[in-house]
């Protein structure tokens, strides 16, 4: 049987033919390769967070109060890192996160075309962000068999609205995921301090550019005033959502409805109590709002309160130990963000699928060191808080799911 820790042995066994890998397989070396490869304004949008970057920053720092005691004498020669979600079996926990500026990660402008050959390459389900320089449909096509989700930042018009999910429904995504906390965009000094906002330049605009309701808007169709396209884009962007809304959604669509941006137990329980088939717990990797609580301290009360409900979980993902972290206070699945983004932008879609696979790779490592055969042995084992760490018997630990 595979493991995804083979790419180990790969790495090492290449070397002694002299074959270093072509992309670095940490963190650090990935995003200082990254910076030299991005535009500065670009590289701003792609690292900036929220007012002094604080929640940003904790984020990924919160992972290092959280820690796992390994159990020995466990036969871990085999593991399955395999989940059910809407329905599918997937061969791991990890989806990559909806990011809006994928598309302008590479250097003919395809980034979103790229992320998805990544999934297509890795089986890892990608998860398209209504910003993006490709349509849709071209999207969810770059990803062959590996299965999808699209994001939706939902606008003021209806019928718009209505025409994004529909085409996503039929270009065969997998489910519907409503980010819910950017109706309008966060105070970023990055970007504010160098004037620069790519969407009001026309940039990761083309969803709407090549959608019909979108179209019968226009005094001029998008190829012949980009200007008023972009200016008609600022008015329709952002709805500011409700839980009444929920119900108009279940209306739109058959796809499974994710709601991203859930940290509180309530709103969960709520979120749960109202149908929905999945949660999003995030804080929008601290771009949306400062002065938070990292996501990942978040998890378990959204956990709690989502019941039976599967928790999705992104926002300060740098590692396959943070993966494996977050699986054991209870998320279902995990998103990827920064990490494959910055792949896209160093290798294309071999880039991103091998940052996918290094994280993977970690994940499958950890679990074969620490005793952890399945993904339900890691949510028993549970994860200690720094603070809890002379207290075993306050280990946070979550029902199988």
């Amino acid at each position: 049987m595979a493991h995804f820790a083979d790419m180990q042995n790969a790495i090492y066994n290449a070397g002694l033919n002299g074959i270093l890998p072509d992309f670095p397989v940490d963190f650090a070396t990935l995003q200082e390769r990254a910076q030299s490869a991005i535009s500065p304004s670009l590289l701003n949008y792609v690292q900036g967070g929220c007012g002094d970057e604080h929640t940003q920053d904790r984020n990924a720092q919160a992972f290092h109060d959280w820690g796992m005691v390994p159990r020995m004498l466990v036969d871990c020669s085999e593991r399955d890192l395999s989940i059910e979600l809407f329905g599918l079996r997937l061969p791991s926990p990890i989806f990559m996160a909806p990011i809006g500026l994928n598309g302008e990660m590479t250097q003919d402008r395809r980034g979103d075309i790229a992320a998805a050959q990544a999934a297509a390459e890795t089986g890892v389900p990608f998860c398209a962000s209504t910003l993006s320089n490709s349509p849709l449909e071209e999207v969810r096509a770059a990803a062959g068999a590996t299965p999808s989700f699209f994001q939706l930042y939902t606008p003021k018009n209806r019928d718009l609205a209505q025409s994004l999910i529909s085409r996503a429904e039929q270009a065969g995504y997998r489910a519907l995921v409503i980010t819910l906390d950017t109706w309008l965009t966060g105070w970023r000094p990055r970007d504010l301090n160098t004037a620069s906002f790519p969407q009001l330049r026309g940039k990761v605009l083309e969803n709407y550019f090549s959608d019909p309701v979108f179209r019968s808007l226009l005094d001029a169709p998008p190829e012949d005033d980009l200007i008023g396209a972009v200016r008609m884009w600022t008015s329709v962007f952002g709805q500011v959502l409700t839980w009444e809304d929920i119900a108009w959604f279940r209306e739109a669509t058959s796809m499974p409805i994710v709601l991203k941006g859930i940290c509180h137990g309530d709103d969960a329980r709520k979120a749960s109590d109202l149908g929905v088939d999945a949660i999003y717990c995030s804080n929008h990797g601290g771009r949306q709002a400062n002065g938070g609580i990292a996501a990942i301290d978040m998890l378990p009360d959204v956990v709690a309160g989502a019941g039976s409900t599967p928790v999705l979980f992104d926002s300060g993902i740098r590692s396959g130990t943070d993966v494996v972290k977050a699986i054991a206070l209870g998320a279902t699945a995990v998103g990827i963000g920064r990490p494959y983004t910055y792949g896209l932008a160093i290798g294309g879609a071999r880039g991103a699928a091998h940052v996918l696979s290094s994280i993977l790779a970690e994940a499958d490592l950890l679990m074969a060191v620490n005793g952890y055969p399945d993904l339900d042995a890691v949510r028993a084992a549970g994860a200690h808080c720094r603070a809890d760490i002379a207290s075993p018997a306050r280990k946070r630990t979550t029902e199988p799911r």
